[in-house]
């Protein structure tokens, strides 16, 4: 089975050696994203709320990129840097899944890639109708 590869085209990418998102039949795997914008960028997002909101839209145009819709995520993951940012985290994600449900777990890590960054999130998709 072929696999279908997605790139966002940011550096990284090449530099690590991932794609943002695969689609391996039915399913999609979108990689850890995170919703940090350049510092000089006028709509940067500083705060968790505002990073994870932005990162759900990286995360929508790999699926829909890769023939999926948000209802058809199954698993987040969710890794904050400061566990006491999971309600306002909590909040983006039902603002973006309370009508799927996808079963999801929340993580307390140290740090991630992007100096920036107190949020990042992967996401499964199994898409509707082709199990």
């Amino acid at each position: 089975m072929p696999h279908q590869r997605i790139s966002s085209g940011k550096s990284l990418e090449s530099v690590i050696g991932y794609s943002r998102a695969v689609r391996a039949g039915s399913h999609v795997y979108v990689a850890g994203t995170t919703g940090v914008l350049p510092e000089d960028h006028p709509d940067a997002p500083g705060d968790a709320y505002a990073q994870a909101k932005h990162a759900f839209e990286i995360i929508e145009t790999a699926l829909v990129e890769a023939g999926a819709l948000v209802g058809d995520v199954v698993r987040t993951r969710v890794f904050l840097t400061n566990i006491q940012d999971s309600d306002v985290v909590g909040q983006a994600h039902h603002e973006r899944y309370c009508a799927t449900l996808p079963a999801s777990a929340f993580f307390g890590v140290a740090s991630l890639i992007g100096c920036q960054a107190v949020v990042e999130i992967e996401v499964d998709a199994v898409i509707s109708g082709e199990a």
